[in-house]
C-alpha cells in the first residue's frame, strides 16, 4: 500500500496505519541508520536510533502527510537523537572544546562528538537563513539520501541539488568557524 495513504489514515486516528507505514519503511530506515553510525562507537546502534526515531515520530500529535514529510521529519529526529547522544557523551568526558571540521558526505559517521555539536549549531543557524538548504543537509547527512532520491522527494533536478549542496556546505563551513 502507498505510504502516503497509510500516513493519511494515521492522521485520521489510525495508529495501525502509522505502524504499517513504519514497518514498510523500517528496512530503509535501518540502512540509513547504519550509514549514519558507520564509524561511531558506543551505545547508539542503528536499531536504537531507528526505534528512538519511531518513538519520537509516534509519541506526539505529529501529522505526517507524505513520504517526503516522513523522511524530512525522520531526518530531523535522527539529527536530534545523534546530537543528544553526542552532548551526553561529551558531558561524561568533561570536555567539549571547539573543533574545526571539514564537511563531507560522511561527516556524521566519522566525526567526534564536538564536531557533531558544531555541525548542529551551524545547521540551526542555516535554518534561520535558508530553511530549504537546512532540509537538504538534514536529508543528505542524517537520512543518507542520494541525489536521485532527493530529486524525487524534493521535486528538483539532481544538478540543482548538487549546486545547492555545494552552497549549503560552504555556508555551513563559514557558520562553523
Amino acid at each position: 500500500m502507498e505510504i502516503t495513504v497509510l500516513l493519511e489514515r494515521a492522521n485520521s486516528g489510525s495508529h495501525e496505519s502509522l505502524s504499517e507505514a513504519y514497518a514498510l519503511l523500517y528496512s530503509e530506515m535501518r540502512k540509513i541508520a547504519r550509514g549514519l553510525l558507520r564509524e561511531r562507537q558506543g551505545t547508539l546502534t542503528p536499531t536504537v536510533l531507528v526505534n528512538e526515531t519511531y518513538m519520537r515520530l509516534c509519541g506526539g500529535a505529529l501529522e505526517l502527510e507524505s513520504r517526503k514529510h516522513f523522511f524530512a521529519t525522520a531526518a530531523q529526529a535522527m539529527r536530534w537523537i545523534v546530537m543528544d547522544h553526542a552532548r551526553r557523551h561529551l558531558a561524561e568526558r568533561n570536555g567539549g572544546g571547539q573543533v574545526r571540521v571539514e564537511l563531507n558526505d560522511e561527516i556524521v559517521g566519522q566525526a567526534d562528538d564536538a564536531a557533531l555539536l558544531s555541525l548542529d549549531a551551524a545547521l540551526t543557524k542555516l535554518g534561520q537563513i535558508d530553511p530549504e538548504r537546512r532540509e537538504l543537509v538534514e536529508l543528505r547527512f542524517f537520512a543518507g539520501l542520494s541525489y536521485a532520491d532527493l530529486a524525487d522527494l524534493l521535486g528538483r533536478s539532481e544538478r540543482t541539488l548538487k549546486r545547492e549542496w555545494a552552497a549549503a556546505r560552504a555556508a555551513l563551513q563559514v557558520l562553523m568557524e
